[in-house]
């Protein structure tokens, strides 16, 4: 025996016994990470997905509801064409997502989506005909309920959606740890044999798991620019740029959510300059709006932050309405801040847009004003100085600038351009609107 245990055997076997604890850990440690992969893709491709069609439907229910209120107000049958559109668009996002609220708590969703659409039908059966007072009575009692059952619900879903998310996230974050600690045992019993070969095992293997848990345990509690420092060109490398990617689109909701305006709901800086940056980078003509209120301030200061709150809002509702009349359906309406607004449309849209604002907005003004006020002319107040005077009416100005007529078009122009034409603006009484059409060369 002691021949057959030379000493040259005795290191083959050990050796033989490194290689086999080395295979062993670095088979579980890439079976666990091919499954940690697989259900990172499930979260990036099946609940991702679902959060945007729960937005795309609350945006829709919120448009039907905006047109349907407009319709049965003004009883303007041009509404109806648009109103239809919303309808259909909601039936083609109802189709796309049969495979996709798979969880159980979406369960009350089919039924409550029925409802409001089969009686949603029935509505438009009525609005087809004009039969005007049946429909007002349809969707006071009924359609309008429904629809905000349903929006309430949408928004609890989403709260639970999220839970689960955080649930998953939560999970795959036990999960790496869980097969970093197997991993580190296993390898743990090629070290008492060669040192070097276990620790260059536990050196690969603890570092990219760890780089893992880190980010998926910082992710879960909502740190989305988190770095993964894992460089390597395999499985670890590939799950990283899941992270990366999921842990981006995540950031891209959330910045989505709390960029849009809270008074208004209108997208704000982000999106416009997103948007803005993608029709320059498709070199896609475009007329840009910015809209500016005249002596608000004033107006603020004289009524108070509840009033000048209301004519943001109103303002706001004014832009949309202008844009639904007049717009494009891949029109912009954003909100900058204060009484600033901002719209991308098509070029041969802009002048009309610009008419249809200033003459909604200034029928709406007198009802902003005290009979006193309003018979006036003016309100007293103090300017930036401190200095007491009398301020016009509110007005409303739109300085347009078209992006055919910029040789390199960019955000920062584009603002430099309309801020000149504002102060030109300004300048004037009451309400106006000024395209630039000159040709710019820079």
């Amino acid at each position: 025996m002691s021949s057959y245990f030379t000493v040259t055997r005795k290191v083959a076997l050990g050796y033989l016994v490194i290689i086999a604890f080395s295979l062993l850990a670095l088979g579980y440690a890439l079976v666990s990470l091919h499954d940690h992969n697989r259900r990172t893709e499930q979260l990036v491709g099946g609940q991702f997905h679902a959060f945007i069609l729960l937005q795309d439907l609350r945006q829709n229910l919120l448009g039907q509801e905006n047109l349907e209120k407009q319709l049965l107000i003004l009883r303007d049958t041009t509404l109806f064409g648009l109103l239809e559109r919303r309808a259909a668009e909601l039936d083609n996002l109802l189709i796309g997502t049969k495979d996709s609220f798979q969880p159980v708590y979406f369960s009350a969703l089919p039924t409550a989506v029925e409802n409001y659409t089969s009686q949603a039908r029935l509505l438009m059966q009525f609005l087809a005909k004009g039969d005007w007072d049946r429909a007002e009575n349809l969707a006071e009692t009924t359609t309008t309920p429904l629809r905000s059952q349903l929006l309430v619900l949408l928004s609890d879903l989403w709260t639970q959606h999220q839970v689960a998310l955080d649930k998953d996230l939560q999970e795959l974050s036990l999960q790496s740890s869980k097969a970093y600690r197997l991993t580190l045992l296993i390898t743990l019993f090629g070290i008492a044999l060669s040192a070097p070969v276990a620790l260059t095992v536990i050196a690969s293997i603890h570092g990219s798991v760890k780089a893992l848990q880190k980010a998926t345990q910082d992710i879960a509690v909502g740190k989305f620019e988190t770095p993964i420092d894992i460089r390597s060109n395999d499985e670890f490398g590939q799950l990283a740029q899941d992270f990366a990617s999921m842990a981006r689109k995540l950031l891209e909701l959330e910045q989505l959510s709390l960029d849009a305006n809270p008074l208004t709901r209108l997208p704000g800086n982000l999106a416009i300059d997103r948007e803005l940056e993608q029709r320059i980078a498709e070199k896609r003509p475009f007329a840009h709006l910015y809209i500016d209120l005249d002596n608000f301030k004033a107006y603020g200061d004289h009524y108070g932050y509840k009033a000048g709150s209301d004519v943001i809002n109103r303002v706001g509702n004014l832009l949309r309405e202008a844009v639904a009349r007049h717009g494009g359906d891949n029109d912009l309406v954003g909100h900058i801040g204060g009484d600033d607004y901002v719209i991308l449309s098509d070029p041969e849209s802009a002048e009309m847009l610009a008419k249809d604002i200033i003459k909604n907005f200034d029928s709406q003004v007198p009802e902003l004003y005290d009979q006193k006020d309003l018979a006036a002319g003016f309100i007293i107040g103090y300017d930036r100085y401190g200095i007491k005077r009398s301020f016009p009416l509110l007005s409303i100005s739109i300085a347009i600038t078209l992006s055919e007529n910029m040789e390199q078009p960019s955000p920062l122009s584009i603002s430099h351009n309309c801020a000149r034409m504002k102060e030109h603006l300004k300048q004037l009484k009451n309400s106006n609107y000024l395209i630039d059409r000159r040709k710019q060369l820079s």
